[in-house]
């Protein structure tokens, strides 16, 4: 079998963003009254670690100016944070399905929700978008760099593969492709990552298990992507994917990046599909029946990226990769972000059959949230929906919901910018609101 190079063969750069962190501590709002442009590169971005616009330094330099003991206070609160974790992360990744978490928000929900959603933020940072670059559509970091390159410190994750997929496919407004002639790669790009928690004590007494984290990369803010959507579905039998049921249909585009791959080239020889289970299935195998060891898998995306992780969530189930030697179900949970619905009604029955956790953070007014199934998906009434059930149009969104309105956050410019409401930041952003509302409160 040939070998997936797992990263472009460019040398090692380092991002200028200023150093953030993925560890389990409260995150605050790290700015004010901001609007959240269209993002044309990662390196233009306005980054929720910009110093200068930092809410929580201006309080703590300037208006407040904290003691010592709110410091060691709020390490406190990071330490019972940490403990609740390590003791309750079954419940995070739904084992419940959040039930009594989200009204109002758990804080270790909160801070989870937002480590997953800066694991795909870091796929838009670590892209390279410059048409003029020769490498454009890959990923401007190696492998084994791709967090300290991008300033991300304690993650207490190791990236175990890159993953790619070919650019084949009809969606012009997704793909990036270079205007050079000598290029990395003609026919694929940069997808994602699967990652692992690493070794570390204090990693492993944090989360209370090992964890296997698949990033996809989705779409910045641009909304262009939904009009190249066939909006049709197909059963996901006739794709590869081992399901008993033909019923079970997921929208035509989706499968097709997801599926397809080119022999003709390195980096897309097989399909994201492919790269995915062949790795999740190695880590299973090697950690999976370690004694004394709990593992998860947790699949993140935002906007495309959420649909992918969906799907692959999905996939993981189905074909068994998730489970042991010995027989042992890793948990499989899905956290997206802005993400569109992916399948019908019967592809929504089948993972919850399966057992797979579904937890969706959507601003209530972004367009993509709400495509495909305009009209016919599952806010129809009952009777419509069983009567057209069968149609290839009718959609239905899986899992739970976690509304936010970037509108109503004393925290975002009201804005007419229709991509505000779809920005993978701004819901970040929104997540982190109540922390910091509820920190002024304490300090007033």
């Amino acid at each position: 079998m040939a070998t997936i190079p797992s990263h472009n063969l460019r040398p090692h750069t380092t991002n200028q963003r200023t150093q953030y962190s993925l560890s389990f501590r409260p995150h605050f709002s790290r700015s004010t009254l901001i609007t959240f442009p269209a993002r044309s590169s990662p390196a233009r971005a306005m980054s929720r670690t910009d110093e200068e616009a930092s809410i929580s330094t201006r309080l703590e330099q300037e208006s407040y100016g904290l003691t010592t003991a709110e410091d060691i206070r709020r390490r406190d609160g990071e330490a019972k944070e940490s403990k609740r974790l390590r003791d309750t992360w079954r419940k995070i990744q739904g084992e419940d399905d959040w039930a009594g978490l989200m009204d109002p928000m758990d804080p270790v929900l909160r801070s989870e929700l937002i480590r997953y959603g800066e694991m795909a933020q870091a796929c838009y940072d670590a892209f390279d978008f410059d048409p003029f670059s020769r490498y454009c559509g890959s990923c401007r970091f190696t492998r084994r760099h791709l967090f300290d390159s991008l300033g991300i410190i304690d993650s207490g994750y190791e990236v175990a593969r890159y993953l790619y997929a070919t650019s084949n496919i009809n969606l012009p407004n997704f793909f990036s492709k270079s205007r050079w002639s000598k290029v990395w790669s003609k026919n694929a790009n940069w997808m994602g990552y699967v990652a692992v928690s690493d070794d570390n004590e204090a990693t492993r007494c944090r989360l209370g298990r090992r964890d296997i984290a698949i990033a996809w990369r989705g779409t910045v803010t641009r909304l262009e992507w939904i009009a190249d959507l066939k909006d049709f579905l197909k059963p996901v039998s006739g794709n590869g994917f081992r399901c008993p049921d033909p019923a079970v249909k997921a929208e035509s585009g989706f499968l097709d990046l997801y599926t397809d791959k080119d022999t003709s080239c390195n980096f897309s020889k097989f399909s994201a599909r492919e790269q995915v289970l062949t790795e999740v299935k190695r880590l299973v195998e090697r950690y999976g029946d370690e004694e004394g060891e709990e593992l998860s898998i947790t699949v993140t995306g935002h906007s495309l990226g959420g649909a992918l992780a969906v799907l692959s969530a999905y996939d993981v189930a189905e074909m068994g990769v998730n489970r042991t030697r010995k027989g042992k179900v890793i948990p499989v949970t899905a956290f997206t972000y802005g993400g569109p619905r992916v399948g019908n009604i019967r592809f929504k029955e089948r993972i919850e059959k399966l057992g797979v956790k579904v937890l969706r953070v959507v601003n209530e007014h972004d367009v993509v949230a709400k495509s495909p199934g305009l009209f016919l998906n599952e806010r129809a009434p009952q009777a419509l929906m069983k009567l057209a059930g069968g149609l290839p149009w009718c959609y239905s969104h899986v899992g739970e919901m976690l509304p936010l309105d970037h509108q109503k956050s004393p925290f975002l410019k009201p804005t007419v910018d229709l991509s505000t409401a779809h920005n993978l930041e701004a819901l970040l952003h929104l997540l982190d609101g109540s922390v910091i509302l509820l920190f002024i409160t304490f300090l007033l």
